[in-house]
């Protein structure tokens, strides 16, 4: 060991906490400068042999390397922290391009959801397919003999089973249909929820069928499900199965995350609720209605979503009246020696609607939107085996699943939700592009304002 005059002066001021001392406090420079004069007064001292002086340098690089190595990791240290209130730094834990995510996470789970509470019941109706007359799309087609008879055939009216809407609980007064919901037509009301939401149904059963509701897409425990099978539940857990005529039950169902958008989804998404009895049967008799889940922190306080100005439900359907609750009813003395489709495919076909809401023949009310808005359509089908469907617009494209379309297929018990920035102005077609669809009046009109 060498012992230096100026030792105690070295080593005291490279003691890692005089030196971190010395870096916050902004005295980098001063340091340096004293360590550097006390080793050269050494060096050129009168008693400073060479191998005295090699060794001060090597000591005067090993100091020199440490502080720049503890200046670099204060001013990283200071990069990496934000200031506080009151001035001061402190450590910033978060990645920032995290931080909107983090922040809209946290929000959405802190957000509750409401209780949306709606009175429907199941009531008889008699139902125009044809209200407004026939063929209003002024569609070219074929003579038949039902157009060479004056008046014939100007409406077709069926006895059916449909959803609709009450004030409240007495179910004496209906709830008035909004305009902009007009076109929903035979569909029961829109039942809406924002995801974290529950939705509680006050059903009654005015019809004398057995009927329930069941629903698509949201979350329920067995006693709301609405679907009678050997499911190994008994007692009251099996009454949402099956209301009798007059009888009234109360469904509660709830939308968690995974009844809403995924990521390639819109804001919102489409699910359906239908009768689950006899469920062909029952969906024949005219018991479907829609559903839509807004994302959550998305929707307006009645659920729609906040990022659309216009929203459209079309249901492409074939109601095959043959499997109606009604059929004997509606048909009469034929239906009695109707026994199926295969014994008497023209009776089925004869009383076989192709609809969209339960219309013919552009009988839809028009749907009416304005250039540049943002509309989401939400389309639907049937359960029938021949709801197949391609809905086609005329005039305009929209988008669905991330592509641009101006046709979609849909399957039976299809949902598809598809979003149009309509460009093009006028009065456009809206059908289905299966050709025996198309030509037995699954076509609707819709309009473009300036």
């Amino acid at each position: 060991m060498i012992l230096l005059s100026t030792a105690a002066h070295i080593t005291a001021t490279t003691e890692f906490g005089k030196i971190s001392a010395h870096i916050e406090g902004g005295k980098v420079l001063p340091l340096l400068a004293s360590i550097n004069t006390a080793i050269f007064c050494e060096m050129a001292g009168p008693v400073c042999g060479a191998r005295k002086r090699t060794v001060l340098r090597r000591y005067y690089e090993v100091i020199l390397i440490l502080l720049l190595f503890l200046t670099g990791s204060y001013c990283l240290a200071q990069m990496t922290m934000s200031p506080s209130v009151h001035g001061q730094r402190v450590p910033n834990t978060l990645i920032r391009a995290k931080e909107p995510i983090d922040a809209m996470q946290t929000h959405a789970e802190v957000k509750p959801g409401v209780v949306r509470t709606y009175y429907i019941a199941a009531d008889e109706v008699d139902w125009d397919y044809t209200p407004r007359g026939r063929n209003l799309a002024g569609l070219p087609h074929v003579e038949s003999a039902e157009d060479e008879a004056a008046g014939a055939g100007n409406h077709r009216i069926y006895h059916k089973a449909i959803y609709r809407e009450y004030t409240d609980g007495t179910f004496k007064t209906l709830k008035v249909r909004p305009q902009q919901w007009q076109h929903l037509g035979i569909l029961g009301p829109l039942i809406r929820a924002e995801v974290g939401d529950s939705i509680r149904v006050v059903f009654r059963n005015n019809t004398h069928l057995i009927v329930t509701m069941h629903p698509h897409g949201l979350s329920y425990k067995k006693d709301a499900e609405g679907a009678l099978y050997n499911d190994g539940t008994a007692g009251t857990v099996k009454a949402d199965d099956k209301v009798e005529p007059g009888g009234t039950y109360t469904y509660l169902w709830t939308a968690p995350e995974s009844s809403g958008p995924a990521p390639m989804d819109g804001s919102s998404v489409l699910w359906m609720y239908h009768s689950h009895f006899v469920e062909s049967t029952d969906i024949n008799t005219g018991l479907v209605g829609p559903i839509i889940v807004t994302a959550r922190g998305m929707a307006r306080p009645d659920g729609s979503p906040k990022d659309v100005d216009r929203e459209f439900i079309t249901d492409f359907a074939i109601f095959d009246e043959t499997d109606s609750w009604f059929f004997e009813r509606n048909v009469g003395k034929q239906a009695r020696t109707f026994h199926s489709k295969a014994l008497d495919p023209a009776m089925r076909e004869a009383n076989a609607l192709y609809t969209i809401n339960g219309y013919i023949e552009a009988n839809l009310p028009l749907l009416t939107m304005r250039r540049g808005e943002h509309v989401r359509w939400y389309l639907l089908s049937n359960a029938n085996e021949d709801d197949i469907h391609m809905a086609h617009w005329h005039g305009n494209t929209a988008v669905w699943n991330r592509m641009r379309m101006d046709s979609i297929f849909l399957g039976p018990m299809a949902m598809a939700t598809a979003d149009m920035v309509p460009e093009s102005e006028g009065i456009w077609l809206f059908h289905c592009h299966v050709s025996d669809h198309f030509k037995n009046g699954m076509v609707a009109l819709y309009q473009v304002l300036p």
